[in-house]
C-alpha cells in the first residue's frame, strides 16, 4: 500500500495531526489548532508576507528579489530542512547543494575542445505552482490537502520567488529529469555536462548543433525556454568561462575581474559602505537606507567568494574579505 492509500482513509484530524508533527513554526507554546490556522492564513495572504526589491545583474538588468517575512522565512527554512534536503538530486546538478560549487561545476570542463553553454530564461519564475507540487510535494507522498498547503507556503504569484529559502532545493528538485536524461545521454556520448542553476554546460569533441536541439526539446517540453541571448559555442581559441570562471587549462578567475574587484574594496575599505555606494548610484549618503548598504556588503562579499572559489588560498582577497566583513 502506498502513501496515498494510506492517507486516502485518512480522517481530517489525522491529517491535521501530520500536518502539525511537522512543526512548521518551530518550538511554539500555541495550541494545535492556532498553529494550523496560522500556516493557512499565511498561505491564504502571501502578499502580506513578501517585501520586493531589485538587483542590478552583471548584464545592468535589474531582477526581483522577493523576500519572505520573518515569519514565512521560518516556515519555509523548516520545509527545506525537514522536507526537502532528503530529497535525491541528480549528480549533475552543482548548485544549491554541500557539495557544489562554481568551481566544482567549472572543473569539470576544464580543458576541452568545445563548450556549449545554454541559459534558462526566468529560470524561477518558469517554475509554476504545478510543478512545485507535482515534483516537490507530490500526492504520492503527500495527502492532497497537505500538498496544496506546502506548495503555496513556497511558491508566490503561483511561481517559485527568487529569496525564498526553499526555491533553489525545489528547483534542482523540478529539474532532476531533464538533468539524468541529458547527463546519460551525453556520457555516452563522451560529453560532459552540469547545470549550475539555470547555467547548462556540456563540453568535449562534439555536435554541438545536435545537444543544443536536444536539450531546447526537452526544455520546451517542461515550458522552459532557452535565453538565445546567453547561448554560446566557445573553442580553445576563445576565451572559455563556464559560471564565470576561465578553463582553457586551469581554473581561474580572469585578471581584469580581479582588478575590478580590488578597485571596489579598496574604495569601500577606504570611504566606507554607505559613501561608496552613494557615489555609485549618484545619490546623497542620507537616501542609502541601512538595508541597502547591508546588500552591497553582501554582494561585495560574493564577488570576492567567486574569486576565493577558484583559489582558497588567495592572501590578498582573504585579506579584502576580512576587512569587508568588519565594516
Amino acid at each position: 500500500m502506498n502513501h496515498q492509500e494510506v492517507f486516502g482513509y485518512a480522517t481530517d484530524a489525522q491529517l491535521s495531526e501530520f500536518l502539525y508533527s511537522l512543526r512548521l513554526l518551530g518550538p511554539s507554546a500555541w495550541p494545535k489548532e492556532k498553529q494550523l490556522a496560522t500556516l493557512y492564513a499565511i498561505s491564504n495572504h502571501l502578499e502580506n508576507h513578501y517585501k520586493t526589491f531589485t538587483v542590478q545583474k552583471r548584464n545592468g538588468q535589474m531582477r526581483n528579489i522577493y523576500a519572505p517575512s520573518p515569519l514565512l522565512k521560518g516556515v519555509q527554512r523548516r520545509i527545506l530542512v525537514s522536507l526537502l534536503n532528503e530529497r535525491q538530486v541528480s549528480p549533475f546538478a552543482t548548485a544549491y547543494k554541500n557539495e557544489g560549487s562554481i568551481f566544482f561545476n567549472a572543473a569539470k570542463h576544464a580543458r576541452q575542445k568545445y563548450i556549449l553553454k545554454l541559459d534558462i530564461e526566468d529560470f524561477f519564475g518558469s517554475i509554476l505552482f504545478p510543478d512545485v507540487m507535482n515534483y516537490a510535494f507530490p500526492k504520492a507522498i503527500f495527502p492532497k490537502r497537505i500538498s496544496g498547503l506546502l506548495t503555496s507556503l513556497c511558491c508566490y504569484h503561483d511561481a517559485l520567488p527568487q529569496g525564498a529559502p526553499t526555491s533553489a532545493a525545489i528547483s534542482n528538485i523540478v529539474m532532476k529529469p531533464f538533468d539524468d536524461y541529458m547527463g546519460k545521454l551525453a556520457s555516452e556520448m563522451g560529453i560532459n555536462y552540469s547545470r549550475y542553476s539555470d547555467d547548462m554546460t556540456f563540453s568535449g569533441d562534439f555536435d554541438t548543433a545536435y545537444m543544443y536541439r536536444k536539450a531546447k526539446m526537452f526544455l520546451n517540453d517542461m515550458n522552459f525556454s532557452v535565453n538565445h541571448a546567453k547561448t554560446k559555442v566557445l573553442t580553445r581559441k576563445m576565451q572559455q568561462k563556464v559560471t564565470g570562471l576561465i578553463v582553457n587549462e586551469k581554473v581561474q578567475v580572469s585578471k581584469a575581474y580581479r582588478k575590478k574587484v580590488r578597485q571596489e574594496a579598496y574604495y569601500v575599505s577606504r570611504f566606507g559602505l554607505r559613501n561608496h555606494l552613494a557615489f555609485i548610484q549618484q545619490l546623497n549618503e542620507v537616501e542609502i537606507s541601512k538595508e541597502a548598504v547591508k546588500r552591497y556588503q553582501l554582494v561585495l562579499l560574493g564577488k570576492i567568494n567567486h574569486i576565493l572559489c577558484a583559489n582558497p588560498n588567495d592572501k590578498e582577497f582573504l585579506n579584502w574579505r576580512e576587512k569587508i566583513k568588519g565594516l
